[in-house]
């Protein structure tokens, strides 16, 4: 796998990735942040952010093991700070479908353009690295692929079968895009059977529009009942970050929000800025904060697990929800909203020439529908 071209003209770019053009994410600045005050970038953050770096034995012998298989993670492609705490641990978050994004989320460090290449292959040496790891729960996510009929439904039905064949006793979690609200797409990921089906909704519905361009509040929301819908017995998942210019009762209501479609896993964590290109953080959200979001959310609104706290990820102590987390009915919301709803395309202003920020321009031919 080689190297693609990149295209520099501003906004943020961590470089050449293997399997698409990337892209410039466009300004940092959104309305939400006008008038308020952000942490700057050099701020020191608080004692209870603060983690080891990375570099025990496993760590070294998982990253050697990605690399040889030509596999990506979502902790090393989103700087997760929970990295060397998994890894040494044995698990990881595999990232298929490429590293190069259709979506240009605000907070997101994953690369942004043009994907190039659909490799189909990968399903395979997914499933081999699960072997050789000889894990007993994986989590499998992806980019963006707004580009295929599909979104690469496909593709995530073919690696959970193939995990479930190399592996019959591991549990597979999947973490998916919203495809778009196809829910022909996202049929064939349940009818593949996974163990928890996630859909992260990120933050709330009024930061929505402008941190997650090429998202929907209520498609993502109502594509978690549809999942419950399809598939009761399975756990369905989502995660929000704090710390962007969210209040009190906007969590709350998206909380109650996501209990419509009877979401019954929530994860809640600290928004870290990635580089001074994404947006800033608006506050330090306390440890003790996310205990009383966990006491809320369990006890007053009925999710059935909330893992809460600065550093938790969508992907943390996956393992345990799956083995003790029990899954409820469908929720009054069974149908998907905002489908057909088009995802703004940002565009840069202050006299620089116009250029589309959110790659969704292509059409999604039948042809590349993913069996």
């Amino acid at each position: 796998m080689t190297k693609t071209a990149t295209i520099r003209t501003g906004g943020y770019h961590p470089g050449e990735r293997d399997s698409g053009v990337v892209k410039p994410k466009g300004t940092s600045q959104i309305r939400a942040h006008q008038g308020i005050q952000t942490v700057p970038m050099r701020q020191r953050k608080p004692g209870w952010l603060k983690v080891r770096s990375p570099g025990g034995k496993n760590y070294l012998r998982l990253k050697h093991l990605m690399r040889s298989q030509l596999l990506h993670t979502v902790c090393e492609e989103a700087g997760c700070p929970n990295i060397g705490e998994c890894w040494e641990a044995g698990t990881a978050t595999f990232m298929i479908l490429g590293d190069v994004c259709t979506r240009a989320c605000k907070y997101c460090a994953v690369a942004h353009g043009m994907p190039t290449e659909l490799d189909e292959d990968e399903p395979r040496r997914v499933a081999e690295t699960v072997a050789i790891m000889d894990l007993e729960h994986v989590v499998i996510t992806s980019v963006n692929r707004d580009e295929l009929s599909d979104g690469g439904a496909g593709i995530y039905a073919r690696t959970i079968r193939e995990v479930r064949r190399r592996v019959p006793g591991c549990s597979v979690e999947v973490l998916v895009p919203d495809f778009k609200g196809d829910e022909e797409a996202l049929a064939t990921v349940i009818q593949a059977k996974p163990d928890i089906l996630g859909h992260n909704l990120e933050t709330v519905e009024r930061l929505h529009p402008e941190v997650r361009p090429g998202g929907r509040y209520w498609r993502s929301i109502s594509f978690l009942g549809v999942a419950k819908r399809m598939n009761s017995s399975a756990l369905t998942k989502t995660g929000m970050i704090l710390g962007m210019g969210e209040t009190g009762p906007e969590i709350a209501e998206a909380m109650r929000d996501l209990r419509e479609a009877s979401v019954d896993i929530l994860t809640l964590g600290q928004y870290l800025r990635p580089s001074p290109a994404h947006i800033p953080v608006v506050r330090w959200v306390a440890p003790g904060e996310f205990d009383e979001w966990k006491r809320v959310g369990e006890d007053e609104l009925g999710f059935r697990h909330v893992e809460s706290g600065p550093l938790v990820r969508s992907s943390y102590h996956a393992k345990e929800q799956a083995r003790e987390v029990e899954a409820g009915a469908a929720g009054s919301m069974q149908h998907v909203l905002e489908a057909e709803v088009p995802a703004p395309a940002e565009v840069f202003g202050n006299g620089l020439p116009l250029r589309r920020l959110v790659q969704l321009e292509l059409a999604r031919p039948e042809a590349n529908r993913n069996p």
